[in-house]
């Protein structure tokens, strides 16, 4: 666990890291677009002076990087998609304009399906249009641009067997100019190390009847660089956005309360669930000294040792206390506290000290509920040797035949009651052991009489009682049911003497066979101390015993209903209780007259 939740944060703390550096470039990016726009402004303005002097439009190229930065420019990084729509959105509009074209649309490639695909936003084209634009990479001028990274200028789109004819037909374009979306890799001297195609720009019909040109086309290549960097940059950190959000979820979602403090001492990340187990609430402890967020003085200690000794350290239990929310009562829990180095997965520096708090109340009350029934599974082993010890040894001693026949039949019939006490626990165990291990009940399975196996039962549970009164209700006629007789026969005696032991003061033990839904019901009754409201969903609990009261009573060692509970269910049917305290109890079991398909 320890493990896991130091990689998880080491991921996290990487993103994070991956995330802050791609802003950056991304903001840089962001900002040479924005000087693009500057340009292309005065540039646009300067088209207009002339042309409004009657001058001849003649403007020199500028070369690809020389960019006048002629306006102030915002700097804000795109951290979002719709931040990054709106960038692009100004700056096809801009390039519609100034190459007076009537359609703009940027392409970009999905190499899962080899098409190019349009991406919002579009000059000239309505949403519709723009969700049908897909154009196969090997296909027309879109894909003879895309592969070859050369640009392309059509002049009659409706002759030229190089156009695609959706665009004709759809977009009824007249002429167009296409350039690759180019992305660059530059070393320190600005020398190209990679170039990667991500797809194309396309700018559609010149206005006024004109044609696409060379000037138009150094115009869009200058453009689609930056954009294709914008797109590609952006892209990249809304996935690393997304990494590093999924990561922060799984850390907050962690069933273990997890702390992160940095190498100078200060809380870098806590989940909802140590925030919990903390008293600690939001996020406004974030950046500040673990000594001033902590209260606890072991917690405390053990990441001041951390820190201090650049070691994990280890505290085998810790117990907090705690006010319940709703009722205000104070409640405590256990945790098993370990710390974790976390350092990073490239350099191998130290980052901080992960505090893991794992919950084991649950394993705690387990284990103690499995040394009380350990304690009390020795007394049940012990109780009926004791007595067949006792009779036998009684017996072997008279010699002089003091006790009559009688008396001895009183003596073989107790310690044959003993024997089947003893069996019956032992077979408890066996099936407990079956099941602790996660290996399937076996069922033998056979046509079964219930209505006269119930009948068995309550005559053999009579000679072992005399202060109750055994009665069976039977209805006639009752089918066969397909199932294991043995193991029915178990829940039957385990719930019978349970109404037997928990009637200390004697009363009806009733047992009814119905029928039920394809199958037939069996309920218990007894006259009883009953079961409490809150201990009613735990009855069938492994080692659960109910709080008792009486102590002179000893009242089972937690593993008869649980049997029942898992026998019944491995013949496909279900198990119920009802029970008010001094009142008695109502088990019912239901069993279909056949088993699930994979049981048989």
């Amino acid at each position: 666990m320890v493990d896991d939740v130091r990689v998880i944060t080491q991921q996290f703390q990487k993103a994070v890291e991956r995330a802050r550096q791609l802003e950056a470039v991304v903001a840089r990016q962001d900002s040479r677009v924005r000087e693009l726009e500057a340009s292309l402004c005065a540039r646009d303005a300067r088209i207009k002076e002339l042309e409004a002097h009657g001058a001849p439009v003649s403007l020199p190229h500028q070369p690809a990087g020389g960019i006048s930065a002629a306006a102030p420019l915002d700097s804000s990084p795109i951290t979002t998609e719709p931040e990054l729509e709106e960038t692009l959105k100004r700056l096809v509009t801009k390039i519609a304009m100034i190459l007076q074209a009537e359609k703009c649309v940027f392409l970009l490639h999905d190499p899962r399906t080899m098409e190019l695909f349009a991406h919002r936003p579009a000059f000239g084209l309505t949403d519709e249009q723009l969700r049908a634009f897909r154009i196969p990479d090997a296909r027309g001028v879109t894909g003879a641009v895309f592969q070859t990274g050369q640009p392309l200028v059509v002049h009659d789109m409706a002759s030229d067997e190089r156009a695609e004819r959706w665009i004709v037909e759809v977009l009824q374009a007249r002429n167009a100019a296409t350039v690759p979306l180019t992305i660059e890799k530059r070393d320190d001297q600005g020398r190209v190390t990679d170039r990667k195609i991500i797809g194309v720009l396309h700018v559609f019909d010149k206005r006024y009847g004109g044609q696409f040109g060379e000037e138009d086309l150094h115009l869009l290549g200058v453009l689609s660089r930056n954009a294709a960097a914008v797109i590609a940059n952006a892209k990249l950190l809304f996935e690393v956005i997304e990494e590093k959000n999924k990561m922060a979820a799984t850390i907050e979602s962690l069933s273990a309360g997890l702390v992160l403090v940095g190498t100078d001492g200060r809380v870098m990340l806590m989940n909802a669930s140590a925030g919990a187990v903390l008293g600690l609430e939001g996020h406004a402890h974030i950046g500040k000294p673990f000594a001033e967020v902590i209260a606890n003085d072991q917690v405390k200690e053990m990441l001041r040792l951390a820190l201090a000794a650049n070691q994990e350290v280890s505290q085998a239990e810790l117990t907090l206390t705690f006010a319940d929310p709703g009722s205000g009562q104070e409640h405590e829990a256990v945790f098993q506290i370990q710390t974790a180095l976390v350092r990073g997965t490239d350099s191998g520096d130290l980052i901080g000290v992960a505090l893991v708090f794992n919950d084991i109340s649950e394993i705690c009350s387990l284990e103690r509920m499995k040394s009380a029934f350990l304690s009390t599974i020795s007394h049940e082993l012990n109780t009926p040797l004791t007595t067949i010890r006792g009779f036998i040894s009684t017996l072997r001693q008279d010699t002089g035949g003091f006790y009559d026949l009688k008396t001895r039949q009183e003596f073989y019939q107790i310690v044959d009651a003993e024997c089947e006490r003893l069996s019956r626990l032992i077979g408890d165990l066996l099936s407990l052991s079956r099941i602790e291990s996660r290996r399937r009940l076996e069922l033998t399975l056979a046509p079964v009489n219930i209505a006269a196996l119930a009948e068995r039962v309550v005559e053999a549970q009579r000679a072992y009682v005399s202060k109750h009164t055994l009665r069976a209700d039977l209805f006639p006629g009752l089918p066969p049911i397909l199932g294991d007789e043995a193991k029915i026969e178990q829940v039957l005696i385990n719930l019978v003497s349970n109404a037997i032991k928990f009637s200390p003061g004697g009363g009806e033990v009733l047992i009814q066979v119905t029928p039920a839904d394809d199958g037939v019901r069996v309920s218990v009754r007894d006259q009883g101390v009953g079961i409490p409201r809150d201990e009613l969903p735990r009855i069938f609990e492994r080692f659960h015993r109910l709080d008792n009261r009486d102590k002179r009573q000893t009242y089972g060692c937690g593993i008869g209903l649980y049997l029942v509970k898992h026998l019944v269910e491995a013949h496909g049917g279900s198990v119920s209780v009802e029970s008010e305290v001094e009142k008695g109890s109502l088990f019912s079991f239901y069993l279909p007259l056949r088993p699930p398909a994979g049981e048989e």
